[in-house]
């Protein structure tokens, strides 16, 4: 008797596979499983069984057996070598099992028509990303984009690749229908920020992008007039309430708020660290409201129902942002502060946390939201003393008698011209050695390079490991001078520099992003270290290296408590980022 299909009672034998479909419509999943084998194992001859053993897959995997998932997948390839979909979910799977080498095998492998090579390309290349093999990677995307150049989510991933690794010219030479402009504008923002110095050109990128990715909400939610709160109720939104710069920064802040005038809500879409900083940032919200699971909409609804007067959102356009939620304007007052250092032209944002040395009142039309500029220093800084290991040149293998140049920025911020400048200091300090952070394989074989051909030795660059927050600011004390990079400086570990006593050279350009280190050199007394030109930075870097005793004075300058009483003065900040709230809070 020839198998039947237990919803109809309709035998299988010689159906075909078009006239099971629509049997199959609003079954549960295991239903759905049992009809496809059923009909399987009832058309032992079909030429499509292909077909139905790639839906098996399909049902199977979203039902979570991979393991089964996995063998359908290989039975539609038996039957069709070039059923690219199937070799595409078969590299999913084994990637979501760990075994990455065997999926990028399973994508090399497969064969497809020219049209379906772009998702075999692009998984095999996130999937390099993902394992730091940023020169394979960067290749398999630019195949993908000699097929297609309009993919913008690739050509972003493309570019920062690039970027990470040192592989200069940025542009790659550029790409086939792709020019100089169009390119950049699909760089994406995070790129963007170590790209370009013009904050115009910044917003442009980042509305690029912003349409592309966060499309706006149906209904803007909060009273356009405000609340009538004693207390103005700020809510602090982000993914990085952890054992991050971000929240290294703002801890303070947080629990210096004055609760006789401020109510602090926390909304959380951070993954638990069990950090002891995480801990305490929790402890300094007057409401930890988790909303990691929620979706935007739920989210949005959630700090409307909280009456939140000030809402200030730490991630702008940088990884975990909820932007979708922003867009239903769920409080009055919407801020970026922080976590993204340059424009986020968010049409419900309403102001950019920043300072005057940050953006000058004449660049202030680049930037969208408008810039709110606070009283003194930008950024928010924890003065509670850090505990540190005891670390030496020794254990961090740097030479006693060399003049250690550092810089513990990741390699995308690392530019053509910064490096050249580099060059030209170390060829004029011959005892000097160059501290930077090990970043990536890709990276550091290409700086070598780019040293050697400058005409210094590879072997005066020196690589450290990551570690500990603790460790990494101990070994900041071990260094001689810090060099910024341009136009993307450092931020939090340009304070954390100066807060181990450690000077720094910068190079202010336009933007934020390139203003960071200027602002807190001005901060902490020390607007000589910052630099107009590339010439002026190698000549300042270059007193510091031959000349001890200007080294000395600018040491002592940052000896004793010059950092706690300047930068890192958080009681002060909190009052100064208040005055700012009470300005822009709406009431009725």
């Amino acid at each position: 008797m020839a198998p039947l299909d237990t919803a109809t009672q309709v035998p299988l034998a010689g159906m075909g596979l078009e006239a099971l479909m629509p049997r199959l419509e609003g079954l549960p999943p295991a239903d759905a499983i049992g009809l496809y084998r059923a009909w399987l194992t009832a058309n032992p001859a079909s030429p499509q069984r292909f077909a139905a053993w790639f839906n098996l897959g399909v049902q199977l995997g979203a039902g979570g057996d991979r393991q089964g998932a996995m063998i359908a997948y290989r039975q539609a390839l038996a039957m069709k070598p070039d059923l690219h979909q199937a070799a595409v979910n078969l590299g999913l799977a084994l990637e979501a099992e760990g075994r990455q080498e065997e999926a990028l095998a399973t994508w090399e492998a497969a064969l497809q028509p020219v049209e379906a090579r772009l998702p075999l390309l692009n998984h095999r290349g996130r999937l390099f990303e993902n394992q730091k093999r940023y020169a394979e990677a960067e290749a398999t995307l630019r195949q993908s984009l000699q097929l297609d150049p309009q993919q913008p989510d690739v050509v972003q991933h493309w570019s920062h690749l690039r970027q990470k690794g040192c592989m200069w010219p940025l542009d790659g030479g550029g790409l086939p229908g792709l020019d100089a402009e169009t390119l950049a504008l699909m760089g994406g923002p995070l790129g963007a920020l170590a790209l370009t110095d013009d904050p115009a050109l910044q917003t442009r990128i980042g509305a690029a992008w912003i349409a592309r990715k966060v499309p706006a909400a149906p209904e803007r939610l909060a009273p356009p007039q405000g609340y009538a709160h004693d207390r103005i109720r700020v809510g602090y939104l982000s993914s990085d309430f952890c054992r991050h710069a971000m929240g290294t920064l703002i801890v303070e802040l947080l629990e210096r708020h004055d609760r006789s005038r401020f109510e602090v809500f926390g909304y959380c879409t951070t993954e638990e660290d069990g950090s002891e900083l995480r801990a305490r940032i929790l402890a300094a919200f007057d409401h930890h409201v988790p909303v990691r699971q929620l979706t935007d909409e739920q989210l949005a609804r959630r700090i409307r129902a909280d009456e939140i007067d000030i809402l200030v959102d730490l991630n702008g356009l940088t990884r975990g942002a909820r932007l979708g939620a922003l867009r239903w304007k769920p409080a009055p007052v919407q801020a970026t502060y922080l976590g993204y250092v340059g424009p986020v032209p968010l049409p419900e944002l309403d102001w950019m946390i920043c300072d005057r040395d940050v953006v000058p009142e004449a660049e202030d039309d680049g930037y969208a939201p408008r810039p709110l500029p606070l009283d003194g220093l930008y950024q928010a800084n924890d003065g509670q003393p850090p505990a540190l290991p005891v670390v030496t040149r020794a254990s961090e293998g740097l030479p006693e008698d060399a003049f250690v140049l550092c810089c513990f920025n990741n390699f995308y911020k690392i530019t053509p011209t910064v490096f050249g400048a580099w060059m030209r200091i170390m060829a004029r300090a011959p005892r000097s050695v160059l501290w930077l952070t090990e970043d990536n394989a890709t990276g550091i074989a290409n700086l070598r390079r780019a040293a050697q051909a400058a005409g210094v030795d590879p072997a005066r660059i020196l690589f450290a490991t990551r570690c500990d927050p603790a460790r990494y600011r101990a070994r900041l004390g071990l260094a001689d001078l810090f060099l910024d990079t341009t136009p993307y400086n450092a931020g939090t570990v340009a304070s954390d520099a100066l807060r181990m006593g450690l000077p720094i050279v910068t190079l202010a350009g336009r933007a934020f992003a390139a203003r960071m280190a200027t602002a807190l050199l001005r901060a902490i007394g020390l607007p000589g270290n910052s630099a107009t030109s590339v010439d002026e930075y190698v000549e300042i870097a270059c007193a510091h290296a031959l000349d001890p005793a200007h080294h000395a004075r600018v040491k002592t300058a940052l000896a004793g408590d010059a950092w706690a009483r300047t930068v890192g003065d958080a009681a002060g900040f909190a009052r100064r980022i208040e005055a700012a709230y009470e300005r822009i809070r709406l009431r009725p």
